[in-house]
């Protein structure tokens, strides 16, 4: 069981509460949909479960929706919509022509697609048609990189706004006055996707982030860095999940020893961290796949 599990029964926990949920995939290597039992895609679906009662059906879980954001369509839908605003900040922000101008456009750049997927986000939690907004990431390295490209994206804005202030001077120079275009308000647009990027991700009363690690050392240890980095950004976690834990009083010497070993990766981590909400998830009989078997995963991690 991993961080796709703990976040789809946390879906089905908000849901089954009376939250009108949606579970949104972040990973590039979309699991969510092997871990429903059921596709997803790229647009919002609600999440449905097949029963069999005699007769297979399916049926809605009522108040739960999900969908695995495609970073690489939301660039995509990001170049069609803003092409003229982009173009005109390259005519009047450099010396390219037209032709370096489309090479410029035809060619992907470095982290955006990501962040217009964060954006993608942003603006569904600004449209307000649920109560709640799980979000699986991709695993810690890809996920702290994200959490740094506000940032960088911000920098990108102001070196580009310096540029065209110095377009703008020269407009006034010649004419004596300028007036605001496109590109102006498409600046001004982006700065404020990053604010509000920025603002969710640091806003301890609206965004948390739940840990889940395993009890062994590289992945301790790579979890006090995500917590760290975490909390350089102004970003809070509250809880963590311990998951894959040997059962105790299991007649095996094996398993035994394995748990004796996972008991000190556990009391480590309850006295470095003994302000979080730590949650034990036993290693499962069998795979946690399906709504059942993610229900009942959901009682144990978000009900104790």
């Amino acid at each position: 069981m991993g961080k796709t599990t703990c976040a789809s029964s946390a879906g089905l926990y908000l849901a089954n509460n009376n939250k009108n949920t949606l579970l949104i995939s972040t990973d590039p290597a979309h699991s969510l949909s092997d871990s429903l039992g059921q596709k997803i895609g790229d647009e919002i679906h609600p999440v449905r479960c097949l029963l069999s009662n005699g007769v297979k059906q399916i049926e809605g879980v009522d108040k739960l929706s999900a969908i695995e954001i495609s970073a690489e369509k939301a660039l995509s839908r990001f170049k069609i919509e803003y092409e003229d605003e982009l173009r005109r900040l390259l005519d009047t922000s450099t010396y390219l022509d037209g032709e370096d101008i489309d090479s410029i456009l035809a060619l992907p750049i470095p982290g955006i697609d990501e962040v217009m997927g964060f954006k993608t986000i942003v603006d569904f939690i600004e449209e307000g048609k649920f109560d709640k907004y799980i979000v699986d990431t991709a695993p810690t390295g890809h996920a702290l990189r994200l959490l740094t490209f506000p940032e960088l994206l911000d920098d990108w804005i102001k070196v580009v706004a310096k540029m065209r202030w110095k377009y703008r001077y020269m407009v006034t120079s010649f004419a004596g006055k300028y007036k605001p275009d496109g590109a102006d308000d498409f600046l001004m647009s982006m700065k404020k996707t990053v604010k509000k990027i920025e603002g969710l991700l640091r806003g301890r009363n609206r965004c948390e982030f739940i840990i889940v690690t395993i009890p062994e050392d590289m992945a301790i240890k790579e979890t006090e860095r995500m917590i760290e980095s975490l909390d350089q950004y102004g970003m809070k976690v509250k809880q963590m999940v311990i998951n894959h834990v040997i059962p105790e009083q299991v007649d095996c010497p094996f398993c035994q020893g394995r748990r004796e070993e996972q008991n000190e990766y556990i009391g480590q981590i309850r006295e470095k961290y003994n302000d979080l909400k730590i949650t034990i998830v036993l290693l499962q009989p069998h795979e946690i796949k399906g709504i059942d078997a993610l229900r009942n995963i959901g009682s144990m991690v978000f009900a104790a």
